[in-house]
Formats: C-alpha cells, structure tokens, sequence
C-alpha cells in the first residue's frame, strides 16, 4: 500500500516541532508500506528554512531484511514569510495548497491521501489528489480550525468565518474517515457531517526519555546550580499565553525557583521583551531544539509548564508537550483545563492551576518546588500511566489497522 500524507508543518526528529506524524510514517514503513510525505522546507515553529528536496528515509525491513527506503519526505516550494501576520500566514498555507497539489500530481500509484489540518487549506489539496487518483481520503483533525481561530480573535470577518465553516464541513462529509487527536474533538467534527470519526490521540515514545537522566549539562550552562527548574517547551504563540509565565515568575521572584522557556515563535519577541520590563531574573529563554534533543531538555527540569488561553474551546486539547512531558517523568504544572487536566490527574502527575491566573500558576510552582520528593513521584506516575494508555507504538498500532482498513475503501464510489 502507498500512503500519500499532506502536511506543511511535518517535522522530523532533527527539527524543532511535533512528530507525531515522522513517527507514525516510520511506523507504516516499518509495517511495510510506502509512504510519502509533502511538506514545507520552512519550519512552523522557527520560521526558518528546514530543509528542501527529496529525502528518502531507510526503515527497518518488518521481515528482518536490509533496511528499505520506503519513506519519502518531498519539500514543496511555499511562501516563506508565515511568521509575520494573519495575511502572511494564510498566503503561506494557499501556496503550500498549491504546490503541495502540484507535486502530489507527479507521485504515482498512492492507494490513500492523509490530508491533516490546520491549515484547512491543506485537506481541499489532500480531497483533490484522493479524488483524482482514485485514492481513499483520510482526514485528521488535530485542531478545531476554524473555531479556535474565532475563539481566539484572530478570526474575525464574517465572509471568512463563514467560508471557513462551510469548507471545514465539506471536508469532513467528503472525508471516508476522519480522525481525531483529542476525544475532546469527536462532538464537534461529527456534528459537521463527518460520516465516520476514529480518536487516534496524542501520545509519546516513553523509548526516547529516560526518566532517571538529570540534564546537567543545560543545568551548568545556565549556572542554577540546584535552583528548581520550571521548564515551557514548545511554541511561543497567541494561544500558548505565555505571558502569565512571566506573571507568574515576577511573582516568585527572590525564590528558588528558574523559569527555562524553550521554544520559537510569533510572539517571543514581544514576550522578551515584556520580560525586559518585568526585569525578570529568574526566567530564560532558549531557542527550540530538534525533537530528538527534548528528552535531554527536559532532563534538566524539576516541572514542566503546559498553558493555553483560559477559552472555553481549549478545554477540547490533547497538547503534544504534556504527553512529552509525562514521558520524560516530570510532573505537570498545567494550566489547562479540559480532557486534559482529565489525563493529569487520573495519572496522578501534576496540579492544576487556573488557566490565565499567574497567581494560581505561580502557588502551583511553589508546592511542587517545596515537596521535590513528591514532585519527584508525581514525575514518574505520569511516566508510568503514558506507558500504559498513551505510548506512541501502541496508538500507532490502531492507526496502521485504520489505514490498512481503508485500503480496501480504494475502489469504493466516493460521495459527489
């Protein structure tokens, strides 16, 4: 079987970014299927250029043969600039739905099309080529796009609302199987018309962390001695409200406490400086790490920070860094409400603290930096509960079956 997936923001573990796709593509390859990947050469957390061109990747042969290059990561061409504004950004997605269809066109032999949003833009390429070549559609969900975009104000017009909706329900009803990353997303996507919804969540590689490492290294190089360490990996955006962080470190400032925020994006600039302001002494930042350098980052914190604007709509997220995380065996200071404070303290990991309240936030960093014994064992419960209900082999294993059902949808007639 050849499996064509679409998605600009596709990252693998030398680049900065989440790789829940890189990982589920090696393991169809390791099954023995073929897979080829379009993606933009411009990375969505650094705004950079990553890298362009064909890459075939070798995954171990399932028989126990050589291994094969049955993996394909294709670059196309995209407008380069989707850091800079709302404009900016949806000119990058219409290019890369452009490109991205073209290069589509010229891979030969594909028996199912993954499109993946956000962007939308990406899924009208992934239903275009599925149609085209006969193929089956399937369609992944890993944001409600366009209602977080409304939810959050950068959405406002109602002409594009409303052309957002209805293309978001056109992909769903066209879809012959949707999938979801959050169980927090089936209500919604099902009530737009989405005929079959399967929950294939966000989860980790508990191989890649070693929860018994300490990270010295990153420790010495920011000359905190045995200060507890508070670590935010992930992208620096609107809906990450990163800003109460810095709230929340001016309030626990003269304490033994350092704030580490890892990571790019749109609003760093504006959150270093408010941090200038703040004069902030006891908070970094650094730069984003290709994925396989996180189980080192992360080896260095005591607690990991998860946030996201205190909305109504957010409580719907499976977010990657909480999972990554837990992998990793530091406890949660999670400023998320929703499934996945549901995730958290079935787990036993974390405390929870007041979406949008630095004061919340910063008397949760303060408990878990005056008991570092119990942080410690919240740490390694978390690490033990992803290992059971969401390591990444596991929930790759129902998806392989998913895609490998589909298959058999190839020659199936497709709804008008």
């Amino acid at each position: 079987m050849h499996v064509l997936i679409i998605h600009q923001a596709f990252a693998a573990l030398d680049e900065p970014g989440g790789t829940r796709h890189y990982e589920f593509a090696r393991l169809l390859a390791g099954s023995g299927h073929r897979v080829t990947v379009i993606a933009s050469p411009v990375n969505y957390i650094t705004g950079g250029i990553s890298r362009r061109g064909s890459v075939p990747l070798s995954v171990p042969d399932p028989s126990g043969g050589a291994p094969r290059p049955n993996l394909t990561i294709l670059r196309a061409s995209v407008y380069a600039a989707h850091h800079k504004s709302f404009i900016h950004r949806v000119i990058a997605f219409v290019s890369f739905m452009a490109s991205s269809f073209q290069l589509g066109m010229l891979v030969k032999d594909v028996d199912l099309v993954w499109g993946t949003s956000p962007p939308l833009f990406q899924g009208v390429t992934a239903w275009s080529l599925a149609r085209l070549k006969g193929a089956a559609f399937l369609f992944e969900v890993r944001d409600l796009w366009p209602l977080f975009a409304v939810a959050a104000g950068v959405l406002r017009n109602p002409v594009l609302v409303w052309l957002s909706e209805g293309l978001e329900g056109f992909l769903y009803r066209h879809a012959d199987r949707v999938i979801v990353n959050s169980p927090g997303f089936h209500a919604h996507v099902a009530s737009r018309g989405a005929r079959r919804v399967d929950i294939v969540p966000n989860g980790a590689d508990p191989q890649m962390f070693d929860p018994q490492a300490e990270g010295q290294s990153l420790r010495r190089s920011l000359g905190i001695g045995n200060q507890f360490l508070a670590m935010y990996a992930g992208a620096h955006g609107l809906s990450n409200d990163l800003r109460v962080v810095l709230d929340a470190a001016s309030l626990l400032a003269g304490l033994d406490i350092h704030i580490v925020m890892v990571g790019d994006g749109k609003e760093k600039p504006s959150l270093e400086r408010y941090a200038a302001q703040l004069d902030l002494k006891n908070l970094t930042f650094r730069p984003s790490v290709p994925k396989k350098q996180i189980p080192e980052t992360l080896a260095a914190a005591d607690a990991c920070i998860a946030t996201l604007k205190p909305l109504e709509e957010y409580k719907t997220t499976y977010p990657n860094k909480v999972f990554d995380y837990m992998a990793a065996g530091r406890p949660v200071a999670l400023a998320i409400d929703g499934v996945i404070r549901e995730v958290v303290e079935a787990a036993g990991c974390g405390l929870f603290a007041e979406p949008g309240n630095p004061q919340a936030l910063a008397e949760v960093l303060r408990a878990l930096s005056a008991d570092r014994q119990r942080s410690r064992e919240m740490g390694l419960a978390g690490r033990k509960y992803l290992e059971s209900n969401f390591s990444r082999a596991a929930i790759g294993e129902k998806l392989v079956r998913l895609v490998e059902d589909m298959a058999n949808l190839k020659d199936v007639p497709k709804p008008a």
